[in-house]
């Protein structure tokens, strides 16, 4: 029976043919794979968020978390459950086992919060359950201000003009406004009037519930035409919701504007967005699970171009941070090892193999293998990230060895008086099964990565395949290509090129001179042993006395940094915001202007857990060359930062990670203080 190798010399082109379509399956994987710096490394995290107006905090906890978390805790591959309650709102967070898949997980969630709703009182709104990811974090940052207008108008451009014309941008999951003020009609009652009317607040939102509403009020037709009614029923300005009738008796009427006075403001007045003290709107972007985050931004800037047009002059964009710097410049960087490697590569080879003819048919092995394994990639789920590109840096060395070997063998048969035709036959045939078993122990090395457990074996299984499927690939082509190349390409006879004259004087010496040397060796067997004892002690030694430090992965220097505050329970909107204009000016004073490119700042931001009395400051420092080091701009901050006692505040360097749940500041402990009562 022919062997792939004798089909592959005897058919060339089917060789060429079988080479091709792995390189085209391969662009083809690599046009869907989507980019980002790591691995997808979250555990699967789901949040229940259940919004109850007016409730205090002893109820929401009492009523609405604790039914929740008793009907939430018996479902199976739960690692940690952990809830907050605050005034009006209820939020759980339930972090499942790696292993677990996270749509499984949320219809499980899903499907016991449905079963407690008849526990939950009957006016609350419904449960919110939401996934969370690795991809939950903004990938791009916009700030919308102007001189002229007030944050209400500004906040409705920004929504209309921008905001809905970013989420249609392909890939982008979702667009948040921080700082986000809408318009809304905000109800004023003086509770002195309102009395002296003998009036209560339900009498006002029954009033509104009855007139503040347009319903359907039919047609007119007529011989030729018909007419839709429209019933304007609905309050637009101030001075509708004035007029508003709360009660009506005999001729007297009692309008609002007897107990209380509309004013058209914010719905949510207790956030507030600043740029270097300055308030705007600023619009974050959120990337959907495995979308390409280059691409989104590279289309974000694009339409941003034709947003300008649309905006009126005095509204100013300006951008706050892009997160795919980091990424672009890490890819880039592994792009150019990528090119280095295979140049060195290149480089090698002929230096050893001393004809062109020879260097050029392992060579074809590369581009075949490193473009194929795009398509295992695709299949497994897996993106372009650094850890992907480094075991591509890894697999130029291999993919090329059994292509090596099979040219060697090949050669060797030319030498012995063989045309080059039936030299690779020969030869191939030799070294069939010699290939195939150092493809299987290379594979075998990487392919158990893949049962590795926790965010290690999540963050290597990448790596692991992609190295595996590159060596498979590789096998294949030198089984295939190499010897149909090697029979039309290498030529008999012996002449040889000047450059093999030349040079073959040094590799004879260097042979004899490693004969020698083995020859030696071999007469004191037992230093072999010593050697290797020797450095299985010292190995063991350095990792058993932690005289290497070992971490995760070491903290880059991303030019930006955070300061998270709370002040204490019960502290107001405007106590925090006097707090962090305070800490703001601090910090501009603290840190020079030409180190920072801006300072966020966002009282009550909204994110997760945080109330009121909680704020966030970003520093966006500015370029690496023009400044301190990340990491002692915070060594510095940090004990004067501790002197603020208005809240306590703690300053987050940027994981190079994120292996927690969003917003967890990559910090490495986490305290947990519990007891029966409090």
């Amino acid at each position: 029976m022919a062997s792939l190798s004798d089909i592959s010399i005897k058919r060339p082109v089917l060789s060429i043919v079988m080479s091709v379509t792995i390189i085209v399956f391969g662009l083809i994987g690599y046009s869907y794979l989507g980019i980002r710096e790591y691995p997808s490394v979250d555990p699967p995290v789901v949040t229940v968020q259940t919004s109850y107006t007016g409730a205090n905090a002893d109820i929401i906890e009492s009523q609405i978390t604790e039914p929740l978390e008793e009907s939430i805790n018996g479902i199976a591959g739960i690692k940690t459950l952990s809830s907050s309650s605050r005034d009006g709102r209820s939020n759980i967070t339930v972090e499942f086992d790696l292993a677990v898949n996270i749509e499984d997980a949320a219809n499980d969630v899903r499907d016991r919060v449905s079963r407690s709703m008849a526990l939950l009182p009957k006016d609350v709104d419904p449960p919110v359950v939401s996934k969370a990811d690795a991809d939950s974090n903004p990938i791009y940052n916009l700030n919308i201000y102007s001189n002229t207008r007030d944050l209400l108008s500004l906040n409705e451009i920004a929504t209309r003009n921008v905001k809905e014309k970013l989420q249609t941008i392909p890939g982008v999951s979702s667009v948040q406004m921080w700082g986000e003020k809408k318009y809304a009609m905000r109800l004023h009652i003086d509770p002195e009037r309102l009395a002296s009317f003998r009036l209560t607040a339900p009498d006002i939102v029954n009033a509104l519930t009855k007139q503040n509403i347009e319903l359907p009020s039919g047609s007119i037709e007529g011989n030729n035409t018909e007419l839709t009614v429209r019933t304007q029923g609905r309050m637009t300005s101030v001075e509708d919701f004035n007029n508003l009738i709360i009660r009506e008796e005999g001729d007297r009427s009692v309008k609002f504007s007897d107990v209380g006075n509309a004013e058209l403001a914010p719905e949510n007045e207790k956030t507030f967005f600043k740029r270097d003290m300055v308030p705007m709107i600023s619009i974050a972007v959120i990337p959907q699970p495995g979308s390409n985050q280059i691409e989104i931004v590279d289309q974000i800037h694009k339409k941003l171009t034709q947003i300008q047009s649309t905006i009126p002059s005095d509204v100013i964009l300006k951008e706050g941070f892009d997160n795919t710097k980091y990424v672009r410049k890490s890819i880039e960087e592994v792009e150019e090892t990528i090119l280095t490697a295979i140049l060195l590569v290149t480089i090698v080879i002929f230096l050893f193999l001393r004809d062109w003819r020879s260097t050029i048919i392992p060579l074809t092995a590369i581009p075949v293998s490193l473009i194929g394994v795009f398509f295992f990639m695709y299949l497994a789920g897996f993106s372009i990230n650094v850890l992907t590109l480094l075991g591509i840096v890894l697999s130029i060395g291999l993919v090329v060895d059994d292509a090596i070997v099979v040219l060697e063998n090949i050669y060797t048969k030319i030498e012995e008086g063989l045309s080059p035709w039936e030299a690779a036959l020969a030869g191939s045939k030799e070294i069939y099964f010699a290939v195939i078993s150092t493809t299987v122990t290379l594979a075998a090395v990487f392919l158990p990565v893949i049962f590795l457990q926790g965010i290690t074996g999540q963050l290597f299984r990448e790596f692991g395949i992609v190295v595996a499927g590159s060596v498979i690939i590789s096998a294949f082509v030198s089984l295939t290509l190499t010897p149909m190349l090697s029979s039309k390409l290498l030529k008999g006879g012996h002449s040889k090129p000047w450059f093999y004259n030349v040079t073959e004087p040094f590799f004879v010496w260097l042979t004899s001179a490693y004969e020698n040397s083995l020859q030696s060796f071999l007469k004191i067997r037992w230093v072999a042993w010593v050697i290797m004892i020797s450095l299985v002690g010292v190995i063991y030694g350095l990792f058993k006395t932690g005289a290497i430090p070992s971490e995760l992965a070491p903290l880059e220097d991303r030019g930006q940094l955070r300061i998270s505050a709370t002040a204490p329970e019960g502290a107001t909107f405007d106590y925090m915001l006097n707090f962090t204009d305070e800490f703001t000016k601090f910090i501009m004073k603290d840190i020079p202007a030409e180190e920072r490119s801006a300072i966020y700042t966002i009282t009550s931001p909204g994110f997760g857990n945080a109330g009121s009395n909680s704020g966030m400051i970003r520093v966006l420092l500015s370029d690496s060359n023009a400044r301190r080091s990340q990491q002692a701009i915070v060594d510095a901050l940090q004990p004067k930062v501790k002197k603020f006692s208005g809240a306590k505040s703690i300053v987050i360097q940027e994981p190079t990670l994120q292996t927690g749940q969003r917003g967890g500041g990559g910090l490495p402990v986490a305290f947990v203080i519990q007891a029966p009562n409090f």
